[in-house]
Order: structure tokens, then C-alpha cells, then sequence
């Protein structure tokens, strides 16, 4: 007998055994006891096909923008060190993507803060091509949102991480942390060293590029910080079968309001479900024909073309005066609508629109409109309508994809915006802005677009057009 089990589980050599032969049992034993240990210990195998996006010696593939803190490969990581004097800067992939999951590995000084930008942009139209978009903070301080996400030069926090201590308390100071970032369709998932940080239901944005943030400082803080980032891999094909289910409630954004918005005195103008809030121009209530609530959007049916042939204009119950307003929007081809503002319902009591300044909503390829008005191209997208011509070099997405309008009305100077950029600005009730009316249609309404309130009005004219996170901002006069 070479060994007896006079114990469970105990090993006991027997004495009578020659002594090489106890020694070679012994390490056989010793063998197994270490090989079963250390396979218990062992992560599984992944076996994700992952995508390298860093090749650990270079930044081919990667570009910088917007300020000039430094990027250098080191030991196999990128370190970006802060500079003073230059905005945020960030080392972004060449290539787009729009699904994808993501997994890397950083480290950052404690006085930093950082970020990793995805589904972002730079374009010429928008902030002179600041860096825009989603962001999964990297935030050391005291304050711990780390893996939270938030809106680079846009809508500021979406999903912070005041409910989630677990999340909070999962974030390694002066060591390398872990994260994991899902974005599929409209939802961002993420993780921070395997714990559930962030679980966001947006639309903004689906597709840009990814970037490495170093964040601006400040004269008193010390320039020549790091942050390092390595093991940066991506995952674009299958996501279904890799994509992990999070144990977070979503937070929604759809139809719905960010943190800083709240704050800062957004409302939504639409509640992305029902007819709350809005009636007919020419009705105590929502019409019942013409306009469809669906999937969280605002759509005005077509109807052959015709102004208001269906269900007719949807105006406001509520007057604004200073305000801003925005919202998404979306045309087929062909079509015709408007945003109007300051819009009096009870000034045109025939047939047809209520009459108010009007933002124009156009096919400007394809409608006739767009060679008609008053003044040349004043009846473009984004004009005034009939009174004042947009920007020609407009940014205005293809049908079937959705724009951004933003409206901003304060002390009767006027902003038209598109796609983050301002198409055109004049001032209510000054001599060129009434020299304008008179020469137009709206000279026969004595005081056209001066009213101090008014409602804020969708067009109703025959084309299928859709509307969706429809916001507004009463400004305050000081």
C-alpha cells in the first residue's frame, strides 16, 4: 500500500516505502495539489474575437484633436500628459463606428479628470469642430462618477452616478482600472472592473469615432499629469452573442430631459406619448386625422401635399415669449412643413395655417418651394420663412435622417440653428425686420411677428414629416 486515508481528505505516506519512492509521490501530490489550485484561480479562457485598436507601438490609426496636450507611446500604453494654456484634447480612431463593444484598461493621477468619447465627432459647422458627443467619464475625485456618461459639448450628464455606490466604490485610485463599454442600437451599457456603472436609452447619436480625452487644467493645477490607457480592443461582429445583460433600471433620455437640462430650465414641450399639451390651431382638442403618436414619435401624415388637408396645424395650449426651442426632425422626400413661433391662432380666421414667424422645414432638392419666395431662398430649410434666406452651406441631413433645429428667441433677437449651427439671426421689430414684412405677404397683419407671446405651432402641410424630442427653455428678462 503506498498511502492510507485514515482522515478525509488527508494524504498519509506509507512509512515502509522505500525513501526515493515517498519523495516521488510526494511531488507527485505536491503537482496535483498546485495544478488543481491554480486551474480553479484561472480566469476562463476569452475567447471574444476581439479587434486590437492600439497596436502597442504606434498611434497609426489615431488622430488628435482639439488641444495640444501630448500623446506618446510607452510600454506598450498610450500616455497623454496635461499641458496649460489649450482646451480639451483627444486622440481619436480614423475609423467610425457606430455598434461595437469595447474593453480597456487605464490609469489615471488622482487630480484628473478624463474620458473616453464614443459615437463622437468633429465637424467643420459645429463649435469650429469641437469634439461632440458621448463620453464614459473618468472621474477620480471625491465625487466618483467614473463610467458614468455624459454629452461632450452638448446636453452635459445623462447618466451620472449619484444611485449607484456600488459602481462608485468599484473605481481603483493610482491603480489600473477596467472598463467595458456596450453600444448597441440606442443603448450604452457600461462596466467598471465588472461592475454594472451605466445603462443609458439615447438616440442622438449613432455613429462617430472613439477617442482618448485629456482634459483642460487650470492655472492652478500642475501641468505635466498623466493619464495611461493600454489593452484597447473592440468587438464589431456577433454583438448579440457577446453582449452582457446589466443588472441597472435604464435611465431613458428619449422624449426626455438630461440632468443638466433639468437644471439648467428645460422642459419637454412633448411628452413623446401622448397629445398633453398640444392642441389644433383651429381646435379645442388634438385633431383625431392627420397625426400619428408612435414608438416615441410625433409624425404629421401625408395627405397629398396640401396645406393643412388633414388633420390641420398643432399649436401649444401655452403662449411663450422669450424662449429657446428644440427639437429633432426628420422629412421624406419631397416634403414641406415649418416651426412656427409667436403664432396668434385667432388672427386668420379662414382657412390655413395660423400665421406666425415660421422656421422653414423643406426638401430644398426637390420641393419647388425652395425656388419661390419673397426674397431668393427665403423659403429654403431653416429660413424665415418668405422674409430672410438660411445659409446656403447649410448641414442638413438626407431624407429619412433626423436634424436638430434650435430656435432662440431673447429681446427680440432671433437665432435660426440647424445641426448645431447657426443659419441666421435678425432682430423682431426693428426697421429692416418691418421693411421685410412689408414687402411681403405678412404686410396685410398690422404687427406682424411682434406679438410679446405666442404659441409655438407644428405644420400640418400634406407631407409626411416626423418630430421627436421636442424641448423648450422660457428665458427669464433680467
Amino acid at each position: 500500500m503506498l498511502y492510507s486515508s485514515a482522515l478525509p481528505g488527508a494524504f498519509f505516506i506509507n512509512h515502509n516505502l522505500p525513501k526515493p519512492m515517498k519523495s516521488n509521490i510526494i511531488f507527485l501530490l505536491i503537482t496535483v495539489i498546485l495544478t488543481t489550485f491554480i486551474s480553479c484561480n484561472q480566469k476562463p479562457k476569452d475567447d471574444t474575437p476581439w479587434v486590437n485598436l492600439f497596436d502597442g507601438e504606434t498611434l497609426n490609426g489615431w488622430t488628435q484633436l482639439g488641444g495640444e496636450a501630448t500623446y506618446a507611446v510607452k510600454d506598450n500604453s498610450i500616455v497623454g500628459t496635461t499641458v496649460h494654456n489649450t482646451p480639451n484634447s483627444f486622440m481619436t480612431t480614423d475609423k467610425m463606428y457606430s455598434d461595437f463593444i469595447l474593453e480597456l484598461d487605464y490609469k489615471v493621477d488622482p487630480s484628473m479628470n478624463s474620458g473616453i468619447q464614443i459615437r463622437s465627432n468633429s465637424l467643420p459647422h459645429y463649435m469650429d469642430g469641437r469634439v461632440h458627443g458621448y463620453q464614459i467619464e473618468i472621474d477620480p475625485s471625491e465625487r466618483a462618477w467614473s463610467a458614468g456618461i455624459y454629452d461632450e459639448a452638448r446636453r452635459g450628464w445623462l447618466n451620472p452616478m449619484t444611485n449607484n455606490p456600488e459602481a462608485q466604490k468599484a473605481f481603483k485610485q493610482n491603480e489600473w482600472n477596467h472598463y467595458r463599454i456596450e453600444a448597441i442600437g440606442d443603448t450604452l451599457k457600461t462596466w467598471i472592473n465588472d461592475v454594472p456603472a451605466a445603462y443609458l436609452i439615447d438616440d442622438k447619436t449613432a455613429k462617430g469615432f472613439i477617442a482618448l480625452q485629456v482634459h483642460s487644467i487650470s492655472d492652478e493645477q500642475k501641468d505635466g499629469t498623466d493619464i495611461i490607457w493600454k489593452d484597447i480592443k473592440i468587438l464589431t461582429d456577433s454583438l448579440s452573442k457577446y453582449s452582457r445583460k446589466s443588472t441597472l433600471t435604464p435611465i431613458n433620455t428619449k422624449n426626455a430631459l438630461g440632468v443638466d437640462e433639468l437644471k439648467n430650465g428645460w422642459k419637454m414641450l412633448w411628452d413623446g406619448e401622448t397629445a398633453n399639451g398640444w392642441r389644433g390651431a383651429r381646435l379645442d382638442e388634438f385633431p383625431t386625422i392627420g397625426w400619428e403618436i408612435k414608438d416615441g414619435i410625433l409624425t404629421v401624415l401625408p395627405s397629398g401635399g396640401e396645406e393643412s388637408a388633414a388633420g390641420g396645424d398643432i399649436v401649444t395650449k401655452e403662449l411663450y415669449g422669450d424662449f429657446e426651442l428644440m427639437l429633432d426632425f426628420k422629412i421624406t422626400e419631397g416634403a414641406n412643413s415649418g416651426i412656427k413661433y409667436y403664432v396668434d391662432t385667432d388672427i386668420n380666421k379662414g382657412p390655413g395655417s395660423s400665421i406666425g414667424l415660421e422656421y422653414q422645414i423643406l426638401d430644398d432638392a426637390r420641393h419647388p418651394d425652395a425656388k419661390l419666395g419673397n426674397h431668393d431662398g427665403s423659403r429654403t430649410v431653416a429660413s424665415l420663412y418668405d422674409l430672410i434666406q438660411a445659409d446656403v452651406n447649410k448641414p442638413m441631413n438626407a431624407p429619412d435622417e433626423w436634424n436638430t433645429a434650435h430656435i432662440i428667441s431673447k429681446d427680440n433677437h432671433v437665432e435660426h440653428w440647424l445641426n448645431g449651427m447657426k443659419v441666421l439671426e435678425y432682430e423682431r421689430k426693428s426697421d429692416d425686420y418691418r421693411k421685410l414684412v412689408s414687402e411681403s405677404k405678412y404686410a396685410q397683419w398690422p404687427n406682424f411677428g411682434e406679438a410679446e407671446k405666442g404659441h409655438i405651432l407644428l405644420q400640418d402641410h400634406g407631407d409626411k414629416v416626423s418630430f421627436k424630442n421636442i424641448k423648450i427653455k422660457s428665458i427669464i428678462k433680467e
